[in-house]
Formats: structure tokens, C-alpha cells, sequence
């Protein structure tokens, strides 16, 4: 039985539609305060896992800036606490974490080896989940990912969906590069390789869908699809209102992934043809 935190979100609800009732336990902050130590080793206690995914997350990255102890509660000490409960039960951990760990000024995809610079609040949290999973998980996989979409919840391609309908135009950064990630092609991969985590092994590794692009191709893609007729304009990041400093390029690379597991990665687009379809 898998406990999953973070069960209202995109990649919780993800998880909920793959698995059978009898093989999870979904929980949110209405079922599991994962920012409470106590709390969560008597949430572990109460059940026969075999394993731990952490999908919750403080992940609005601009209010971050503003509620920097909600991050650090959530990102940080949540981590923490849970990897202390895997460690416990004798039980692999799997948590996700973000792009937004490097600081974006390369142009080559990112290796797990490569230097972390984290240029906001949400980042920096995010690393220091990173680091509390090496310290205390015994068993532990973080999966690094990035610009998650779904049927689920909120996120891009829904967001773009919406505002194509009530106007003729859309305004889209340009000068950011990454990899759109279709949030069941990570729940399921989560799955595929959850039997294949060695005992005693706590590693980082790089999973996104396949390929680049831009924000601006991501909703330009997304639009075609629908055949809208709104048109999308590609702007720089300095035009943008965004509030946080985003990293401008943090394409992934999966090769560490792909060497540890036997998984088929899709295209970017074809996670973003099937998000679109989920929707229509």
C-alpha cells in the first residue's frame, strides 16, 4: 500500500486514477499536516506501507516571495519528516522536486552533477527538501521534473485553454527554455519504477517529458490543437510580470534515468495532445 501526500494536486490525482483503492492512501493537509514530525510518524504507524510518494508542495512560485515560512514548513521540513517516517518503516521514498534548483544560465540540459543555484524562495525550499531526503531517507528516490500539465487542478495548458476563449490574444515569454512534463506520464513512470528502487540507494535523477521549448511553443502547440484563433505573441522575460526570478533555461537531462530504468520517455507534445484531448 502506497501513501501519497500531496493527493490534491496535479500529480496526486495522477496517481489516484493509475492505482486501485486498495493500494493507496491519499492524503492532503486535511488528512496529513507532513509539516508536523509527530504527526506524520503516527499517520506511517497506523498502516502496512510499502512506500511513500510526496507530491505535496508549496509550488506557487511568486507567493513564495511573500510567505517564505509556508515554503520552508512545506518544501523543507516536510521532506524531512517524511524520509525520517520512510526510514522508519523500512520504506522507499519517492519525492518530487524542480527545475527551479538551478539558476537557468546555461544552454545545455542540466545533469543531476551540475551546480545548484536556486534564484527565488520556491527553489531554494526545494533544494533544502533535496537535502533533508539525502540526509535522512535511507531508501529514496527525488525525481527532478518541470512544468507539470494535467487534466487536474491548475497549470498551464488549462490556464491557456481558458484565456484563448475570452480573448484574441496571448502574450507568452519566449526566452525561457524547458520541458513540458504531462503529469501521468510521471505517475505512471513513478510507478514502473518503484520496484526497481535498491535497498540502501538515495539518489537524484532528471525525469521530464522529451525534447525543448519555449512557454511561447508550449501555448502555441497547445492552441493548435483546438484550432483556436487567438493569436500567441512571444514576449521577453523582462516584459513579463512575473514576480520571481525564473531560471531561463532548465531543459533536464534524463541519461542518469534512462541508464537506471527500463522506461519509454514521450515527446513533450504528445503529453500535451493527451492532456488536451482529457480535456475536450
Amino acid at each position: 500500500m502506497l501513501l501519497i501526500t500531496g493527493a490534491d494536486g496535479q500529480l496526486g490525482q495522477s496517481l489516484k486514477h493509475l492505482l486501485p483503492e486498495d493500494k493507496r492512501i491519499l492524503t492532503d493537509i486535511a488528512q496529513l499536516d507532513i509539516t508536523s514530525e509527530q504527526a506524520v510518524f503516527d499517520f506511517v504507524d497506523q498502516y502496512p506501507l510499502t512506500g511513500i510518494i510526496n507530491c505535496a508542495a508549496y509550488t506557487n512560485v511568486d507567493k513564495s516571495e511573500e510567505e517564505p515560512a509556508a515554503a520552508i514548513h512545506i518544501n523543507s521540513l516536510g521532506a524531512a519528516h517524511l524520509a525520517k517516517a520512510a526510514t522508519r518503516k523500512q520504506i522507499p521514498l519517492v519525492h518530487i522536486s524542480t527545475d527551479y534548483v538551478f539558476d537557468g544560465r546555461t544552454n545545455l540540459p542540466l545533469k543531476e552533477t551540475d551546480p545548484t543555484r536556486p534564484l527565488g524562495i520556491y527553489g531554494q525550499t526545494k533544494l533544502e527538501g533535496e537535502r533533508n531526503i539525502l540526509k535522512y531517507a535511507e531508501t529514496a528516490v527525488i525525481l527532478r521534473t518541470a512544468w507539470m500539465h494535467s487534466p487536474y487542478g491548475k497549470n498551464f495548458v488549462k490556464m491557456i485553454l481558458a484565456r484563448s476563449k475570452v480573448t484574441s490574444e496571448i502574450r507568452v515569454v519566449a526566452d525561457q527554455f524547458g520541458t513540458p512534463t504531462y503529469g501521468p506520464y510521471l505517475a505512471q513512470t513513478i510507478l514502473d519504477i518503484l520496484p526497481q528502487i535498491q535497498r540502501g540507494s538515495c539518489e537524484i535523477y532528471h525525469f521530464t517529458n522529451e525534447g525543448t521549448a519555449t512557454w511561447y511553443d508550449f501555448a502555441y502547440y497547445t492552441l493548435q490543437l483546438v484550432k483556436s484563433p487567438c493569436k500567441v505573441l512571444p514576449i521577453h522575460t523582462a516584459d513579463s510580470p512575473a514576480r520571481a526570478v525564473r531560471p531561463c533555461f532548465s531543459v533536464l537531462d534524463k541519461t542518469k534515468f534512462k541508464n537506471t530504468f527500463n522506461v519509454d520517455i514521450p515527446h513533450w507534445t504528445q503529453g500535451v495532445k493527451a492532456c488536451v484531448e482529457k480535456l475536450s
